[in-house]
């Protein structure tokens, strides 16, 4: 027979088992969009210790809507062999196009992603980061339902090795800095640059281009990346976000490796 009280304590139980486990960690990524998800896969499929947190209930992003909630987006040749590497179903609409259903794209991200021993936080707010010697340290935290009501709660806080500013658009991770720290960043004026309206072609390029090390202990993907440099966007085609989340992945590895 169940007990409401058993189903209560077991939940509360392992939660907290999984959150203070996470309390330090090799790396902090911040935001559950594509880029976020390959990253974070890839981190801990190299046996780092990895914990992804989103403010909203759903991971993906902007991948779950595809194109004006037409559920399937695009990739383009050059991340079909990282499509295929993780069973998205490409369907070519024309030579160098791929199709994928948005739906089974974001599930199957998600679930390789965890498979790999990535740990996903979800309505969990990125409110601060931690400074420790000149260094992005780690993150405040606080619910995500307490940051959109703008209520006065003290976070909690977690250490990492590195952060992954993959909050998209917003370059949330990126900003807060600047404006709490008013620190230069690794970018052509010191600063986030702003994103630029569409074109595609260079966008996809600049996405990745733009995915490094913008601040000693601070890394920007995807969205974020070309918003805090100054790139383009490129709307519902996705292959540069995902080469994007390997490419930091790469290059947090090389140093946490060093």
């Amino acid at each position: 027979m169940l007990n409401e009280v058993t189903i209560s304590r077991g939940i509360i139980d392992a939660y907290f088992k999984k959150l203070t486990d996470h309390l330090e960690v090799d790396v902090a990524i911040v935001g559950g969009g594509p880029s976020g998800l390959i990253a974070g896969h890839d981190l801990a499929k190299a046996g780092k210790k990895v914990a992804l947190f989103e403010s909203k209930l759903s991971i993906g992003g902007g991948i779950w809507g595809g194109g004006m909630g037409f559920n399937e987006i695009v990739v383009q040749e050059a991340s079909r062999p990282l499509v295929e590497e993780f069973g998205l179903r490409p369907k070519e609409y024309e030579k160098g196009y791929y199709t994928l259903d948005s739906v089974h794209t974001t599930a199957a991200l998600i679930t390789r992603a965890m498979d790999a021993g990535l740990t996903i936080f979800n309505l969990i707010a990125m409110e601060d980061v931690v400074i420790q010697e000149d260094r992005v340290a780690g993150l405040v935290l606080n619910w995500g339902a307490i940051q959109k009501l703008e209520w006065h709660i003290d976070p909690l806080t977690i250490h990492s090795r590195f952060v992954l500013d993959a909050t998209g658009h917003p370059s949330n991770v990126a900003a807060t800095l600047v404006r709490k720290m008013n620190v230069k960043l690794n970018t052509p004026t010191g600063g986030i640059v702003g994103e630029k309206s569409m074109a595609a072609d260079t966008g996809e390029l600049q996405t990745v281009e733009n995915t490094r090390e913008v601040y000693p202990g601070l890394y920007v993907s995807g969205m974020a990346a070309n918003a805090v440099y100054g790139g383009y966007r490129m709307g519902p085609v996705f292959g540069g976000m995902l080469l994007s989340g390997r490419k930091a992945a790469q290059s947090m590895l090389k140093q946490l490796d060093s």
